[in-house]
C-alpha cells in the first residue's frame, strides 16, 4: 500500500466515525480539547485503528 492509499483510508475512516462523534464532543466541551484528542488516540478503537494504519507511514 503506498502512501497515497494510506492517507486516503485514514480520511476515510476520519469522514466516517469521527466528523460526528457524540464522545468527542462531549469531552470536548466537558474537559478540553485536550482531554478530547488523548481519549481518542488512546481508548477509542477508531482512534487505534487509525493508529496502525498511519504506522504504515513510517515504514
Amino acid at each position: 500500500m503506498n502512501k497515497r492509499q494510506t492517507l486516503q483510508e485514514i480520511s476515510e475512516i476520519l469522514d466516517t466515525y469521527c466528523v460526528d462523534c457524540l464522545l468527542k464532543k462531549h469531552f470536548r466541551e466537558e474537559y478540553g480539547k485536550n482531554y478530547a484528542h488523548s481519549f481518542c488516540i488512546n481508548n477509542c478503537t477508531v482512534g487505534q485503528k487509525i493508529k496502525k494504519v498511519g504506522e504504515k507511514l513510517s515504514n
